[in-house]
């Protein structure tokens, strides 16, 4: 793997949890290690859906229980309906008593409660938060089986700067699926010490062509057998060979280029064009101590580093667009700044090229189209 190749899955990864941060540009990195594409979506199918909670929210497993928050809920909330020490169970999942959740929310219980039975006695009414608002008259409920050990989550407590999207790439799953297994708010955002349930990867599709169990691969015909093959003439080995074709790197703008929003973010030639999975952006030469300029304005969206401590901007545009700058030097800007078309960004590092990026989203597209 090159060093190109290691900053431009660094800067995928940032890249990635921006496109779920909110409006006020909140990020939380963690590119430790976790290096090349960083879309969790083929990695995994769908693993299946979390399982419905009893009458006071407790999803039983074989491995640990969970309870599940209602709207209004608190730790203390929660332990006093389960009869836990309420300091107990919020410190166990890094949190104060008296923190308000969100509907949806999991937390996991440091001890066994008794399955079924609604703490105090009496009848249980069904209020399962994603089912929707409970029933008009108390329904009686039994508790949800513990399923099969095979769909048994794992548990991972959360590090001091990991994002939701390392994880679920970390085991394998999607991240919608680590979101809805743990009843994550729409800007991922997660806690140090928080304890999420993992859930097991669904079963990946078969890609190779398969037949009949018996029957065998089928051998292709090879053009030989319908058509004689071309005649050609080899030239003999002490020939001269023939002259290197010489490419403009420099122009090799699209025919869409030209009337674009986006400026080019450094003076130089592109010496690698965009390849959707294998170069999501475009590299322009540049030494070090070249100036980089924001490619148009927008807000510095995050300012991190890849594994070799390169600095890499983000700066979120208009249009839910955002453009990336990686392999930089020093950096002439915060996060949160707010900054122009053509304001320096800072400087070029000393890799002898910058990387560029456009996304839309969680996807990647050609900067040249973008370009004026």
């Amino acid at each position: 793997m090159t060093r190109r190749d290691i900053r431009t899955g660094c800067a995928m990864l940032a890249v990635l949890a921006l496109t779920a941060c909110g409006s006020d540009g909140s990020f939380d990195p963690d590119l430790r290690g976790l290096i090349g594409g960083m879309d969790t979506a083929p990695a995994a199918a769908a693993a299946a859906p979390r399982p419905a909670p009893d009458a006071r929210g407790v999803i039983s497993f074989s491995s640990g229980q969970v309870a599940v928050a209602q709207a209004g809920d608190t730790p203390a909330s929660i332990a006093a309906r389960l009869g836990l020490d309420a300091t107990a169970l919020a410190g166990h999942n890094a949190l104060p008593a008296d923190a308000p959740l969100l509907a949806g929310a999991v937390l996991v219980l440091p001890t066994q409660v008794p399955a079924g039975a609604a703490s105090g006695g009496g009848t249980a009414i069904v209020t399962d938060p994603f089912a929707g608002s409970a029933p008009a008259s108390p329904t009686p409920r039994r508790a949800a089986p513990a399923p099969a050990a095979a769909a048994n989550p794992g548990e991972h407590v959360v590090a001091a700067g990991e994002t939701a999207w390392a994880i679920a790439r970390r085991y394998d799953v999607s991240v919608q699926d680590l979101a809805s297994w743990n009843g994550l708010p729409a800007d991922m955002s997660l806690r140090t010490g928080q304890r999420l349930l993992v859930p097991q990867p669904g079963q990946k599709p078969d890609r190779l062509a398969t037949t009949a169990p018996g029957a065998g691969s089928p051998t292709p015909t090879p053009p030989s057998a319908t058509r004689p093959l071309p005649a050609e003439e080899t030239p003999p080995a002490g020939a001269p060979a023939p002259d290197t074709p010489q490419t403009d790197l420099g122009s090799t703008r699209t025919a869409a280029s030209g009337g674009g929003q986006f400026r080019m973010p450094v003076q130089g030639s592109i010496i690698r064009v965009y390849e959707k999975g294998q170069n999501d952006g475009i590299d322009i030469a540049a030494s070090g101590g070249t100036a980089v300029t924001a490619a148009g304005s927008g807000q510095v969206a995050a300012i991190t580093r890849d594994s070799a401590g390169t600095p890499i901007i983000v700066v979120r545009h208009e249009g839910d667009l955002m453009s990336v700058y990686t392999n930089l030097g020093d950096v002439a800007v915060a996060k949160g700044d707010s900054v122009s078309a053509g304001q320096s960004l800072g400087q070029a590092g000393d890799a002898g090229f910058v990387h560029f990026e456009i996304r839309r989203g969680f996807e990647s597209v050609d900067p040249e189209r973008y370009l004026n």
